[in-house]
């Protein structure tokens, strides 16, 4: 029995990584799903005309982003893969919402607040890239980052929606819009303050690792 064991804790890592490379799981088919709805909410809103139907599915694509998440906890789905396609699928959604609000004729003050969002996801961005130039280690999502996504995600089809509807349903939809954007852009911001002092750590740690190499 103690030698069964052993082998187990012994080979235990390899195993562990094997599950690291794996593909074909749940939670990257659902964020390759979510990727391929983008050019379907564009074609819903300006190919077919139908903004409220386009503002739903934005809505149902940014609901559906903790998903992925929750399967890959919950049934040991998680890979390197899914750790890049997840927020890739986040971060397409919420620049094709925010753009898109850019071009329609929105008031300018929801034009301001996409503007600082889209400021906010260009400075991440940039500073994803040149760590990675400089050798930096990858650097986990912060779960403000990630609740400030969400928030975002669902103030643009809310806002989106109340440009072309009237009545009751407007005045909730530009009060929900506004209250989960402002929430989505203090969360984001404090995220990218807090990504600082890790971003040094990982360049670091990075440097380290490939002198140790």
């Amino acid at each position: 029995m103690w030698a069964n064991l052993v082998l187990i804790l012994r080979y235990l890592p390899e195993v562990e990584a094997e599950k690291d490379k794996r593909i074909a799981t749940i939670p990257n088919l659902i964020s390759l799903a979510r990727l391929a709805c983008v050019p379907v909410f564009l074609y819903l809103l300006w190919g077919s005309e139908n903004p409220a139907m386009a503002a739903w599915l934005l809505a149902l694509l940014g609901a559906t982003d903790w998903v992925d998440g929750w399967i890959s906890r919950k049934f040991n789905q998680g890979s390197e893969l899914g750790k890049i396609l997840d927020p890739v699928a986040d971060r397409a959604l919420l620049l094709t919402g925010a753009l898109v609000l850019l071009v329609e004729e929105v008031p300018g003050s929801v034009k301001v607040m996409v503007a600082l969002v889209l400021v906010r996801e260009s400075l991440i961005a940039l500073v994803t890239v040149a760590l990675a130039l400089a050798g930096a280690r990858r650097i986990d999502v912060v779960w403000s980052g990630k609740a400030g996504t969400f928030a975002v995600m669902f103030s643009l089809p809310m806002l989106l929606l109340a440009h072309h509807i009237d009545g009751l349903w407007e005045t909730l939809m530009w009060i929900g819009g506004w209250g989960f954007g402002i929430a989505g852009l203090y969360l984001g911001y404090y995220a990218a303050a807090r990504y600082i002092p890790e971003a040094r750590k990982a360049l670091r740690e990075g440097r380290s690792a490939r002198v140790r190499h």
